[in-house]
C-alpha cells in the first residue's frame, strides 16, 4: 500500500510539473531559448524595419541621417538609399516599399526601378504634418498616420488624422479625427480590425481638446468592404510601432520592451530589450523573426508563430 501511494504521488509530481512546464511554455511567444540579439549599431535613430523577401534583407530607417539602411545575415549593415526623413515602411501587395517621409512631408513609394514616386502629400490642398506610419489592406489602399513628430513649419491640417489613400485612383479620406498622436497602425490578421496606436495629449495639437487625452492602443472594427466602424476596445498603454502575427497577437513598442498583447488587448508578455524600442516587423525565411528597431540600433529574436502577411500579398 505504501509503495502504491509513493508510486501515485511520483506519478502526480510528473504530470504537474509537466502540466506547469508545458502551460510556461505555451504561455511565452519566443521560441525556446530564444533571446534578443544585436544584429547592427551606431546609428542615430532607427525606425520602420520591413523585411524584404526576394532579397532576403531588412530594410529600415535611420531618420536624423535621412537613410534607409539595410541588413542582411551574410554582408551586415549598410546603406540601402538617402530618403528625406523617411520613418514608417512597408511592403504593399505588390512587394513594392512605402515609405512614410518627415522632412518631405509625404508618403513615397519605391519603384523596381528604384523611382520614387510620391503618392500623397497633401489633403484638399493642404500639406501633410509628417506621416509617421503606414498599413495596407487587401484591397491596395494605404492607411498612414500624421501627427507632426517630424513638422517644423506650422500646421497646414487643423488636426492629427488616420488616412486611407487608394494609390490606384488618388482618392484620399481622413478616417479617423479622434486621436491626439496617432502613430503605429496594423491591421489584424483577417483585416477585422484595425490597431492604431496613440501616444497621448501633447501641446503641439493645434487643437486645446486633445492637448490632455491619455495615450492608449484603438482597436476598431473593419467591415469586409474596408468602412471604419465601431472603436472595440482600447489597451490603456501608449505605443510606437506594431506587428502582429498569424495567431492574432499584436506586437507593441513601449518603454524599455515589446509588449505583446492577444486578439482580445490583454497583456501576454514582454520582450525586454538593451535599448528602448520604436518599432518592429516579422521576417527570416520563415517569417518567425522579429526584428526590433530601438534607438541606435537593431535587433532580433527568435518568436514560435509566423508574422502576419498582409492580405493577398504577392510575396
Amino acid at each position: 500500500m505504501t509503495r502504491r501511494l509513493y508510486v501515485l504521488a511520483g506519478l502526480a509530481w510528473i504530470l504537474v510539473t509537466g502540466a506547469g512546464r508545458a502551460a510556461e511554455e505555451a504561455g511565452s511567444v519566443l521560441a525556446p531559448g530564444a533571446t534578443v540579439q544585436k544584429l547592427a549599431g551606431d546609428m542615430k535613430f532607427t525606425e520602420g524595419p520591413a523585411w524584404l523577401p526576394a532579397e532576403k534583407k531588412l530594410v529600415f530607417s535611420d531618420i536624423p541621417q535621412s537613410k534607409l539602411m539595410q541588413w542582411t545575415e551574410a554582408a551586415g549593415l549598410s546603406v540601402y538609399r538617402t530618403s528625406e526623413q523617411a520613418n514608417g515602411n512597408i511592403l504593399d501587395l505588390q512587394g513594392r516599399l512605402i515609405s512614410c517621409q518627415h522632412a518631405a512631408r509625404n508618403l513615397v513609394r519605391t519603384e523596381p526601378d528604384g523611382r520614387i514616386t510620391v503618392l500623397a502629400d497633401r489633403f484638399e490642398g493642404q500639406r501633410f504634418n509628417s506621416p509617421n506610419d503606414v498599413a495596407v489592406r487587401s484591397d491596395g489602399t494605404l492607411w498612414f498616420t500624421d501627427p507632426p513628430w517630424g513638422l517644423t513649419g506650422p500646421h497646414e491640417i487643423p488636426g492629427h488624422w488616420v488616412f486611407k489613400l487608394d494609390p490606384q485612383t488618388g482618392k484620399l479620406e481622413a478616417v479617423i479625427k479622434s486621436l491626439a498622436m496617432p502613430n503605429g497602425i496594423v491591421f489584424s490578421p483577417d483585416e477585422r480590425r484595425l490597431y492604431v496606436a496613440d501616444t497621448g495629449g501633447n501641446r503641439r495639437h493645434p487643437d486645446p481638446t486633445f492637448h490632455d487625452m491619455p495615450a492608449g492602443i484603438h482597436c476598431f472594427d473593419v467591415s469586409p468592404d474596408g468602412q471604419l466602424g465601431k472603436k472595440r476596445f482600447v489597451i490603456p498603454q501608449g505605443s510606437d510601432g506594431m506587428a502582429v502575427d498569424v495567431q492574432g497577437n499584436a506586437y507593441a513598442t513601449h518603454g524599455p520592451g515589446v509588449q505583446v498583447y492577444d486578439a482580445d488587448g490583454k497583456l501576454r508578455e514582454q520582450i525586454q530589450v538593451p535599448e528602448n524600442p520604436a518599432n518592429v516587423c516579422f521576417g527570416g525565411e520563415d517569417f518567425q523573426t522579429l526584428f526590433i528597431t530601438a534607438r541606435t540600433s537593431l535587433y532580433s529574436v527568435r518568436v514560435k508563430h509566423q508574422g502576419a502577411k498582409p492580405v493577398g500579398a504577392s510575396w
